[in-house]
């Protein structure tokens, strides 16, 4: 039977669906009905929402806040509008037309012939979805009320077959011999009514296509979240040339609306959170709704030993994810980390690329974004607060832990992870001997043992060794401290490495700030700080989505400094990038300084972290820099290297090339194919540009491409694009340095003589002490995070090249344990850095009238 047919096979089909009934109360208003709907919109669990309500309830603006990807029903008016359109495929139709369709084909009075139906009543969409499927068959279609004159003659005169859409019987008058009627939405046929038996499955026929809507519904919303090549509108560039500020060329064009981007590379609403019109936090839920979608392709883009001004690292990966998407048409992500305001006001400038090849708009992206470091220096802070309170609280009060204990539990309930940490197994405050209730209420953390340092997001050398106590009412508590640059922060380094909220929860747990008397590692779960951390942090731990000025996506988030920090962006950025661009599109990361600093952090601490492989290296080398390594001046604000000196050595730049050699060394050692990409200047010759890439490959790089992404955007970059897309087919050996289980000193002697060429390293005694202290409590597996100079591959900034035949001094060692490395400090490292003598900020100002921003760069 046909029913029954139908009925069966969407059981089977829907049998894991599962059915969402939101409970509500039994009187709501319009407003909050259409709350509940745009909620169910927004789950991706729910595939088919209907509406059993009254019909006061059901306007046109309640039926129309259903998703139209999820109208099983056929209500809204853009399913209608699809019906009417001839859109059968792409839209619903209600499921009480698709019954009344399928028993008009079994009787066999579908067809022409010049047949008439007549539909009485007025049941807005039904109605309309009827007159549209019939006369789609060849039928003519009337439509009448109940209370028209001339009802009766239209009736016995017209039609083959009636249709009434309401409640109300037809005159047994009006009906002819062998009269058929459809009576729809209710069971009411008299026992002489041709097609009485059939009626009492409209019902369950119905419910049955309704849910077969629910199939379709589900099944296009699983198409969807297989790979597609994005449908992604780029934004048009007009070069200029000679090339404007990158300011101008930023506000020159219109970016697309946040919400459209979003849509365009696979997020669904829910899953974004908008900040203004062009940037919006995503949601980590997005991990779990594309947890089977393979991975793309995952290209890291590193560097030659820089100079004090970079040499364009974000430019280029900017410019070959505009490349990748806007001119090959692949799915490409750009994942760069977010700018600090010290070098953003101090001598390097902004992060957001530059040129042709920018993430707009690149006054918000250099500025504060979406408050992420705020959130950081916030947090940070906070513990340093507690732990300054702490020790005040525990020198200067009573030796009585009752009244103590009191105050830092709650009367009921005990915290459990404290109380494991110290042994005792008890939940009950009333169940603690005299001397549990002291272990547990003092600390007893050694002020000279303090590890921890408070943060501000500016470079201010002033700041690096300072007192603080020194009002009265500290009572005798001061003791040097320093200040630390934001970005150095491990609460930075942890939202660059958490893979979720719960591990940066634990993560912010385990981190040590310094040490008992008795040498007991004190943490921020011992002050109770872990769980007001992950409130701050809340927020930020969401990726920001911004786009380049040809409108490709980029994810903006963490920014940790190379040289005092691991120096890459979050992982999470990557693996949400991974799932959207699918398994044949590429995202593109930047690691922080030359390869010997930010890529060997990348492989041994991100990589370790995040379980993800690189396919390719792209390593960035400019003409410029390989001057100065071959030679040249090491300032590249002198004259020698100014837009009006024009000039071509190609002996400096051969000779330079030794430090683009070991770099190609250094990201072969990890076993990955690498790709030289020469970020051309102005001042550049045809020569200078075809040796370096001579060079590169003869040095054993995959390819070598000259990039012209600043002056023309994805289109100078295409080469590199295509060389890049080459590189990921070829056969990947990715391998770590060192193995985890090696004692510290010779993780750090092996970093030293294979990455940066010393003959071996020179612990000093109080790096040594720290390095034994970490051992004894239990840190000895970590991974290690040099803090060193980024401008030479040795200690000494001034060493250029590739310098041979010295011992690389440490200085002292740290901690990040909630981050999960040990981070030694190379020479005399600071982790605040200081102002030149002439500041970006002496060029930038506002216009108070129209706001706009001059200057930064």
């Amino acid at each position: 039977f046909f029913c029954r047919g139908i009925i069966q096979k969407s059981r089977e089909e829907v049998a894991s669906l599962q059915q969402c009934r939101p409970a509500l109360t039994p009187v709501l208003a319009i407003v909050q009905v259409t709350d509940e709907v745009l909620k169910l919109n927004e789950d991706p669990k729910v595939h088919g929402l209907v509406l059993h309500l009254p019909t006061a309830l059901l306007s046109g603006r309640v039926l129309n806040s259903i998703s139209p990807e999820k109208d099983v029903q056929g209500v809204t008016d853009v399913n209608l509008g699809k019906l009417v359109r001839g859109d059968l495929e792409d839209s619903f139709a209600p499921p009480i037309a698709r019954v009344v369709m399928e028993l008009l084909e079994q009787h066999g009075q579908l067809g022409g012939g010049g047949k008439t139906a007549l539909i009485l009543g007025n049941s807005g969409a039904l109605e309309v979805a009827l007159q549209c499927l019939i006369q789609r068959r060849g039928m003519l279609v009337l439509t009448s009320g109940w209370k028209v004159a001339s009802l009766q003659k239209q009736v016995i005169i017209a039609p083959q077959e009636v249709m009434c859409t309401t409640i109300q019987p037809l005159p047994a008058s009006h009906t002819p011999p062998l009269f058929i009627l459809l009576v729809i939405l209710v069971v009411f046929l008299k026992a002489d009514h041709k097609v009485a038996g059939q009626v009492g499955s409209v019902d369950s026929l119905a419910a049955a296509l309704r849910m077969q809507n629910v199939v379709r519904s589900a099944c296009r919303w699983l198409r969807q979240q297989r790979y597609r090549p994005w449908r992604l509108r780029s934004l048009t560039l007009q070069p200029l040339s000679p090339v404007p500020s990158d300011i101008e060329i930023s506000r020159s064009q219109s970016p697309k609306a946040i919400e459209l981007l979003a849509r365009e590379v696979g997020l669904l609403p829910d899953e974004i959170e908008a900040h203004g019109k062009t940037k919006a936090k995503v949601r980590l839920s997005l991990l779990d709704r594309l947890k089977e979608q393979p991975d793309g392709k995952y290209v890291l883009v590193a560097g030659i030993t820089p100079t004090p001004l970079g040499e364009g690292k974000s430019t280029v990966t900017v410019g070959l994810a505009q490349a990748l998407t806007a001119h090959l048409k692949l799915n490409s992500f750009a994942c760069l980390r977010q700018p600090s305001q010290g070098p953003t006001f101090g001598v390097k400038g902004g992060a957001a690329g530059g040129g042709y090849a920018q993430v707009i708009p690149m006054e918000e992206f250099n500025l504060h974004l979406t408050g992420d470091i705020h959130a950081i220096t916030a947090a940070n802070n906070l513990v340093a607060a507690a732990i300054d309170a702490r020790v005040l609280h525990e020198a200067t009060q009573s030796d009585k832990v009752c009244a103590r204990f009191e105050r830092l539990c709650s009367s009921r309930r005990l915290p459990p992870s404290p109380l494991q940490k110290l042994g005792i197994d008890k939940t009950e405050p009333g169940a603690l001997t005299p001397e549990e209730i002291r272990s547990f209420v003092r600390l007893d953390i050694d002020p000279s043992g303090i590890t921890w340092q408070r943060v501000v997001d500016t470079n201010d050398r002033f700041l690096r060794k300072i007192t603080i106590g020194q009002a009265s009412t500290e009572k005798g508590q001061a003791r040097q401290a320093q200040f630390d640059i934001a970005v150095a922060s491990e609460v930075m380094a942890i939202l660059a490495l958490t893979d979720g909220l719960r591990d940066m929860k634990e993560r912010f747990s385990r981190m040590v700030v310094g040490s008992s008397r008795t040498g007991r590692p004190v943490t921020a779960q011992d002050l109770g700080v872990s769980g007001a951390l992950a409130i701050l942090m809340k927020d930020a731990i969401k990726p920001t989505l911004m786009q380049t000025l040809e409108g490709t996506p980029v994810f903006v988030h963490a920014g940790p400094f190379a040289n005092i920090a691991h120096g890459n962006s979050s992982v999470l950025a990557d693996k949400l990038a991974l799932k959207l661009v699918g398994e044949e599109g590429f995202v593109v990361t930047e690691a922080g300084f030359g390869a010997d600093i930010g890529m060997e952090k990348f492989f041994n601490i991100k990589c370790r972290t995040s379980g993800l492989r690189p396919n390719v290296v792209v390593l960035v080398a400019t003409v410029r820099a390989l001057k100065m390594h071959g030679g040249g001046p090491k300032n590249p604000l002198e004259a020698f290297f100014s837009r009006c000196s024009p000039w071509q050595n190609l002996q400096l730049v051969a000779d330079g090339c030794s430090n683009l050699r070991k770099q190609i060394e250094i990201a072969q050692l990890f076993g990955v194919p690498v790709v030289v990409a020469v970020n051309v200047f102005r001042t550049d010759t045809e020569a200078e540009i075809d040796l370096v890439c001579r060079i590169a490959r003869d040095s054993g790089a995959s390819d070598a491409v000259a990039c012209y992404h600043w002056s023309r955007g994805g289109r100078g970059c295409v080469e590199l694009a295509r060389a890049v897309r080459k590189a990921a087919q070829q056969p990947n050996h990715f391998r770590f340095l060192y193995d985890l289980q090696m004692p510290i000193v010779e993780k750090i002697r092996t970093i030293a003589q294979k990455v940066y060429g010393a003959d071996d390293v020179e612990v000093s005694q109080e790096a040594q002490a720290k390095i034994d202290n970490y051992n004894e409590q239990g840190f000895g597996n970590l991974p290690i995070c040099m803090a060193k100079t980024h401008l030479s591959l040795s200690h000494l900034p001034d060493w250029k090249g590739v310098p041979t035949g010295f011992l690389l001094p440490i200085r002292d060692v740290r901690a990040s344990i909630g981050a999960g490395f040990i981070y030694p400090l190379v020479g005399t490292m600071s982790t605040m850095p200081g102002l030149p003598t002439r500041p970006c900020f002496y060029d930038m100002d506002l216009d108070p009238d129209t706001e706009q921003i001059a200057g930064l760069f």
